[in-house]
């Protein structure tokens, strides 16, 4: 009741008229000068299917070349080895994509696992209960911590994932019914032992706007939000992951992936490159061919490394280059109003706002940017409807990092799909809000109670970022 009434205040304090009822909010007050600017001016006004493909403003013509050259290396389809396209030889021997578009198309979201395709988008992590050297999860004897479903000819594939969903159904307390979607994930064909009992989580990849803005942002910024016992008694207590990088061979603070379980832009491309598309870079040097996989060991590679450090460099140049999106709608009545239930209901609790990067070498149109991720990047238990029940360094089988939402209202042009949350169960932003559980709890139930109206009103805000 506490933060309504503060909001109540602040509309009236902007601007009010009068009815027959009293005091009623002016919407067009409630507009905050450039809040359309999630990341000051940096951003696109592009609405189009290519609207996450854009560079930041301010690049030089130099800086234009190696931003399509790392858009190029993104795109490209890698091929196994031996090929006379050395420069992009070398994929697997088992992997999950060919490209880092087969998961991020067009710069966007992934989809959730569909039977009898392969993954677009979707991977399994695994591991068994302990820790291993660095504090990471410790992979599943003969798979390692990712199952990959593809392989080059002539070499297994690991495994296949498989889903079924459950419905879940309920009521709204006004009467309006909704539906989720509870997705049971099993194996087959597996190739190395029976993954029978083995810790699981699915991720659905995610749209890659903004990240070197998220580079940029000193710890301090993130740090600011943590409160892991709760001390101000709002149900929200945001935790940081600390967690091993192995480029620099120290403990840093987790700022990507979906248990913030990697520290850096660059291990996060590597990462991928190694786990999803079995490519070696200098960060990761090891075949990703776990014992006892002997025809995947035994395999022609594309060269040592076979991701040169210019084409990761490359990669990763596109990918903190990449603008985010203005908003759109933002002056509809509809909209502004959902502002305020968003603040109310405390969901900017998670998804907070007004960061600012700091120092940036690497390109120093990123510094000193007001930003507006609508994320803390911390951890957030989100309770045990959305639990993997998988440690990730700190990150408990609870947890996960706040999802950026700045981008959100335009994955459905550019992906041509509405699926969100880690797995992409949630069809919908209403479905996802209703996902909601743990430390947003107490915000989801806000929600369900909430007129129809007033939940529009909610779903149109958050599509407008």
């Amino acid at each position: 009741m506490r933060r309504i009434l503060i909001g109540f205040l602040t509309i009236c304090f902007l601007g009010c008229s009068n009815d027959d009822n009293g005091l009623i909010p002016v919407p067009e007050t409630l507009y905050e000068e450039g809040e359309e600017f999630l990341s000051g001016s940096l951003g696109t006004n592009s609405t189009s299917a290519n609207a996450f493909g854009f560079e930041i403003p301010g690049l030089t013509f130099q800086e234009q070349a190696r931003f399509a050259t790392g858009n190029s290396l993104f795109n490209q389809s890698w091929v196994s080895s031996p090929a006379s396209t050395t420069a992009r030889d070398g994929l697997g021997p088992t992997f999950n994509a060919r490209s880092c578009a087969g998961c991020h198309f067009k710069d966007g979201r992934g989809k959730p696992l569909v039977n009898g395709e392969n993954s677009s988008g979707f991977l399994m992590r695994v591991s068994i209960p302990g820790q291993d050297t660095n504090g990471g999860p410790l992979g599943v004897p003969n798979y390692g911590g990712q199952i990959q479903d593809r392989s080059n000819n002539g070499i297994p594939s690991e495994a296949k994932v498989m889903a079924t969903y459950e419905t879940i159904s309920g009521t709204y307390p006004d009467g309006t019914t909704y539906e989720l979607l509870k997705p049971i994930y099993n194996f087959s064909d597996e190739q190395f032992g029976l993954l029978t009992g083995v810790l699981t989580s699915p991720r659905v990849a995610q749209q890659t706007i903004g990240m070197g803005l998220i580079s940029a942002l000193p710890d301090s910024e993130i740090l600011k939000y943590v409160d892991e016992f709760d001390s101000d008694g709002d149900g929200i207590s945001g935790k940081a992951n600390y967690v091993w990088n192995p480029d620099s061979n120290e403990e840093d603070l987790g700022k990507y992936g979906w248990k913030a379980n990697a520290p850096t832009l660059k291990v996060q491309i590597a990462g991928a490159f190694h786990g999803d598309m079995g490519l070696t870079t200098s960060i990761f040097s090891q075949n990703n061919c776990p014992s006892p996989q002997q025809d995947c060991q035994e395999a022609p590679n594309g060269g040592e490394p076979e991701v040169t450090d210019d084409q990761l460099d490359r990669v990763l140049f596109y990918q903190e280059t990449l603008a985010v999106p203005n908003r759109r709608n933002f002056m509809e009545e509809s909209v502004l109003k959902g502002k305020v239930l968003f603040n109310n209901l405390n969901c900017i609790g998670c998804h907070t706002i007004d960061q600012v990067t700091g120092s940036f070498p690497n390109n120093p149109l990123l510094e000193n940017v007001t930003i507006r991720p609508y994320s803390d990047f911390l951890l957030h238990d989100m309770g045990e409807d959305l639990a993997d029940g998988r440690q990730d360094f700190l990150a408990s089988g609870t947890e996960w990092r706040t999802q950026p939402l700045w981008g959100i209202g335009l994955i459905a042009t550019v992906n041509d799909h509405t699926f969100f949350l880690h797995d992409g169960r949630a069809r919908s932003v209403e479905e996802a809000i209703l996902w909601h559980g743990g430390e947003a709890e107490r915000s989801k139930q806000e929600f369900v109670n909430l007129t129809a109206d007033e939940r529009q009103q909610l779903i149109d805000f958050i599509n407008s970022l």
